[in-house]
């Protein structure tokens, strides 16, 4: 067994106990914790010295977990988890009336499918969303290595998983897709030219498919 799957394997028993852990993304290292354990989603607002008025983003391991956190998706939310997922793309989806509070007071829930060995394997081991945020304290940039992490972070949390420098070097890209039309809610890793062309090539689509039923 290599260093990195004992890593992770350690990773999984710190999640399962509650606990608090960084770990690499295709983006930029992510604080995480078990997304249906108040404890320890506490712990991550406290880390990070987040306003608990700001909900923390969701990792997944595949679209079809979307349904356990989100309500009714839109056709271009679908379209959009389709073409840009597993990657850098997080998506604004109303939330599930079952999902707990203290995951945001809001009417939505953010969510993304990342594309990370490490990541995912965390996600599927664990059974449940992972608690994704970006391992930096509020404020401060975002961190690429696991010695970054450690810097900001410092014996904050209860594990650093060192998978190396992250492949995507910025954040991910936000949309709000609680509606039709498409909103960049924080510009990142997945260009906004690249949404719009989505967007028209979805449109495109739907359009052709209505006139096919006439």
């Amino acid at each position: 067994m290599d260093a990195l799957q004992q890593q992770i394997d350690k990773g999984v028993v710190v999640l399962r106990a509650g606990g608090v852990i960084v770990f690499p993304t295709d983006t930029v290292y992510g604080l995480g914790a078990d997304a249906f354990n108040s404890r320890a989603v506490r712990r991550v607002y406290d880390v990070k010295r987040r306003a608990p008025d700001l909900p923390l983003p969701l990792l997944l391991g595949n679209v079809s977990q979307v349904c356990t956190v989100a309500e009714a998706i839109s056709g271009f939310a679908q379209f959009m988890a389709e073409r840009f997922w597993p990657g850098g793309l997080t998506i604004v989806l109303p939330k599930r009336a079952s999902l707990p509070s203290y995951l945001g007071m809001g009417a939505t829930v953010a969510v993304r499918v990342p594309k990370h060995p490490v990541s995912l394997a965390l996600i599927s081991r664990l059974g449940r969303p992972l608690i994704g945020t970006s391992a930096n304290i509020s404020g401060q940039p975002s961190v690429l290595t696991a010695g970054e992490a450690r810097q900001q972070l410092g014996r904050e949390v209860d594990l650093i998983i060192d998978g190396g420098k992250c492949p995507g070097g910025r954040e991910s890209t936000v949309v709000d897709g609680t509606g039709e039309v498409p909103v960049v809610v924080r510009h990142g890793i997945i260009a906004e030219h690249a949404i719009s062309e989505a967007y028209e090539e979805y449109c495109e689509a739907r359009d052709n498919a209505y006139r096919s039923r006439l």
